[in-house]
């Protein structure tokens, strides 16, 4: 689900990652350096959702242009390590 619509071209990319309703992590894209963009797990640790709701409400005042989507994926665990390490 879309929490937050950014600009078509420009802004940061935060993927908020529940697992049955329960918050397991953020990841931002980030620039990692020659080898181009990758995920990187950001953000209070699993299971801290009222945190997280804060760490996305200052993420999007620092960056109005941002995107955040929510992922409710089984598995949350095996889907960001594998996110990660493809980036």
């Amino acid at each position: 689900m879309v929490l937050h619509k950014g600009d078509a071209e420009r802004g940061a990319l935060l993927l908020v990652i529940s697992e049955r309703g329960a918050h397991r992590a953020l990841l931002e894209r980030r620039l990692m350096g020659a080898s181009g963009y990758g995920w990187a797990r950001v953000g209070p640790s699993e299971g801290e959702s009222a945190q997280a709701a804060q760490y996305v409400a200052r993420a999007r005042q620092s960056d109005p242009d941002c995107w955040v989507v929510e992922l409710d994926v089984p598995s949350a665990e095996r889907f960001i390590a594998e996110t990660i390490a493809s980036a």
